[in-house]
């Protein structure tokens, strides 16, 4: 480099080229050194432990999942802030749900979902709707699959309806979670596919149903894969079909002769029904769009790790993912779909 007068190199060269833009811009040197220095703004994050709301009981799918989402994050240290589990079933979920609802603005709470975001407020009436918290993200739907004790003597799905067909009304049992959730409406189409009627007893969580279940308290239930799924393991319970228009799709054999995708879809039974759950976030309401997209960020990477992958595949679940609009209209539909069916079930609250 050629230049006349003596050149400035290093930190000399940078002092005279701020002193410049200095004087260009009407700035004391010092302020534009601060400007200089200053870091770029950071992205929305938690500052403090993130509480995440499970509105059903413990051992059930929405609870086994929360949990798992809170170990990942601990292991993969996917947040700087640990997350924390926090049950609050009562009112077959509307505690939790009016507890986000009413914590406007705290984006260091979230909830998972389930079906009794849509089924609690029609069957109950209480002041709650989806529209009032913060829709984040879909992670996955659950699917129902009719179970029957491994000593039972129902083979198959069409043994079974026959067996109610030709029985008197209520001489099955059926346990399920809740009343006037998922469990009980399922339990109400297979009523009317059968012509006859159950005896449906409601317990708090999948768990429970599960292990009422094996202990040959009911004659069945039509629990989510993964509340049932270490008990078919062990040889305690045999799934008879899922609720759902085609096979699931895993190959993986979980017992000696049965992998999930053998277990065939109910309509082929000669029981047309079919039901899929919700498995979503929800954030209260008040957030701000940067706070939301530290979460989607969040389930990003852990819906990229090979132990979401393996969760999803133990529970056989769909693993459809929806954010934004297509979140939103899916949620108007699906609570559409509920009204209706709960008004045929006579569930509606009056």
């Amino acid at each position: 480099m050629n230049c006349s007068a003596p050149c400035k190199t290093g930190p000399a060269r940078l002092l005279s080229t701020w002193s410049t833009l200095a004087a260009r811009l009407s700035l004391p040197l010092v302020a534009l050194a601060a400007l200089a220095a200053a870091p770029s703004a950071r992205a929305w994050e938690p500052t403090k432990p993130i509480e995440f709301v499970v509105p059903a009981g413990t051992g059930g799918g929405a609870d086994q999942m929360a949990r798992f989402i809170q170990g990942m994050v601990a292991k993969h240290s996917l947040a700087k802030q640990p997350v924390v589990v926090v049950n609050r079933s009562g009112g077959a979920g509307a505690e939790g749900f009016l507890d986000v609802k009413n914590d406007k603005g705290n984006a260091h709470k979230i909830v998972i979902t389930l079906s009794n975001l849509f089924t609690t407020p029609l069957a109950t009436g209480v002041p709650f709707n989806w529209r009032d918290m913060t829709p984040v993200q879909m992670l996955a739907l659950d699917q129902f699959v009719l179970w029957v004790n491994e000593e039972s003597p129902h083979k198959t799905a069409k043994a079974y309806v026959d067996a109610v067909k030709a029985g008197p009304d209520r001489s099955f049992k059926m346990a399920g979670t809740g009343s006037k959730q998922e469990d009980q409406i399922i339990t109400v189409l297979l009523e009317k596919a059968a012509g006859k009627k159950m005896i449906y007893i409601p317990y708090k969580g999948g768990g429970d149903v599960a292990v009422q279940l094996v202990g040959k308290h009911v004659d069945s239930t039509v629990n989510n894969p993964i509340e049932a799924e270490s008990h078919w393991r062990a040889g305690k319970l045999r799934p008879l079909c899922v609720f759902d228009s085609k096979p699931m799709p895993y190959a993986t054999k979980l017992t000696a002769t049965m992998a999930w995708k053998d277990i065939p879809p109910c309509a082929s039974a000669g029981l047309p029904a079919e039901y899929l759950m919700l498995r979503g976030i929800f954030m209260p309401p008040g957030v701000t769009p940067e706070q939301v997209n530290y979460y989607l960020e969040l389930f990003k990477k852990l819906r990229a790790l090979p132990e979401w992958k393996e969760f999803m595949e133990k529970g056989a679940f769909n693993q459809t993912a929806l954010t934004g609009k297509e979140f939103f209209d899916w949620l108007g539909r699906n609570e559409q779909q509920h009204r209706v069916l709960m008004r045929e079930a006579g569930f509606l609250a009056q």
